[in-house]
């Protein structure tokens, strides 16, 4: 089959720089490393822009049949050049173009990237999360908000402009980091105390739960760490058998709550009681070769390259019915 593998790295090539920029990107090193297992199970494979050229791009790559069939699929890990819901971008083209594509489409992600709209289907759902409220300049009311409380952006993933803050006097300023910053509104919830999991599903109407991830915050009094930190972690998590099941329950509700697709990640805290709470989910886990999601998948018996196939046949099975059929594995060759 031919796969194109879509990422942003040339943030050139839009007809106007304009509007928020995205800070999230992908390491060269990782999108090759997709290429190169998607490869390895058989594939043609180019690497491409999600910009402005992509859709030409595609449809010189991958003609339609004589049934107007898709002749290949797009494997997506496009966060995004600039604007709002940025994950929605590459997506939202590639509906309209009619090209099959892995991971969630614009609904899941832009859900998934709206923290707010995110936690008021998980309270719908009853599944747990921080008690919140939305705040654009930081004197609103905290109503019955316990401190401390967490302040975030609204719209970011990857626990971009992270702040912890512990007295109400240190919230307005918190609030107007982020909104100057990021252009959006705070997130403001409150801290949970704990063990924080990280939880990887894989799949459509079957989910495969895999292996908990745990960060290790060490001898640290507060357990909080920024996104620009690189903490130790932990797989597969040491837990009892009934959190297991708690976790596992909790994530797939979380997961089908926000429309998500072929695979993500739930990101949990576990307070001093054991109860558990869904912070966000992350609709496009990272694929780096170290990250959280590809050690779930490596304790669960994966390799790297399997794993990334696997997403793959997820996406191809909920678009057509099936796996990819053994024969598209036939050759395999990059494309120029």
């Amino acid at each position: 089959m031919r796969v194109a593998v879509v990422w942003n790295h040339d943030h050139t090539g839009v007809i106007n720089r304009f509007g928020q920029g995205c800070p999230e990107h992908y390491a060269r090193e990782s999108a090759e490393a997709v290429v190169a297992a998607l490869r390895e199970g058989g594939h043609e494979t180019l690497l491409c822009e999600g910009d402005k050229g992509l859709l030409l791009t595609l449809e010189r790559l991958m003609p339609p049949d004589q049934q107007a069939r898709p002749a290949g699929m797009v494997f997506n890990l496009a966060y995004g050049i600039q604007g709002e819901c940025r994950y929605t971008h590459v997506p939202a083209m590639l509906e309209m173009a009619g090209v099959p594509y892995t991971g969630s489409s614009p609904l899941g992600h832009g859900v998934a990237l709206d923290k707010v709209i995110t936690k008021r289907l998980l309270r719908d759902g009853g599944v747990p999360t921080p008690n919140f409220r939305v705040m654009g300049r930081g004197t609103e009311s905290c109503g019955d908000l316990c401190f401390p409380v967490v302040v975030k952006p609204r719209h970011e993933s990857t626990s971009l402009g992270l702040q912890l803050v512990r007295e109400p006097p240190q919230l307005k300023q918190a609030v107007e980091n982020i909104v100057t910053q990021y252009g959006q509104d705070a997130l403001v919830e409150e801290y949970i105390e704990g063990r924080e999991i990280f939880v990887a599903l894989l799949g459509n109407e079957e989910l495969e739960v895999l292996p908990p991830v745990e960060r290790d915050f060490g001898e640290r009094e507060t357990c909080f760490a920024t996104w620009e930190e690189t903490p130790h972690v932990i797989c597969p998590a040491q837990i009892g058998s009934n959190l297991a099941t708690i976790l596992r329950d909790i994530s797939v509700a979380t997961f089908r709550a926000c429309q998500c697709r072929d695979y993500a990640r739930i990101d949990l805290r576990i307070n001093r009681s054991g109860q558990a709470f869904v912070l966000e989910i992350n609709s496009m886990a990272t694929l780096g070769l170290g990250s959280n999601y590809v050690l779930a998948a490596r304790t669960a018996g994966y390799s790297f390259s399997s794993v990334v196939n696997r997403i793959l046949d997820v996406a191809h099975t909920r678009y057509f019915g099936n796996g990819i059929a053994k024969a598209e594995h036939a050759s395999s060759r990059c494309l120029a």
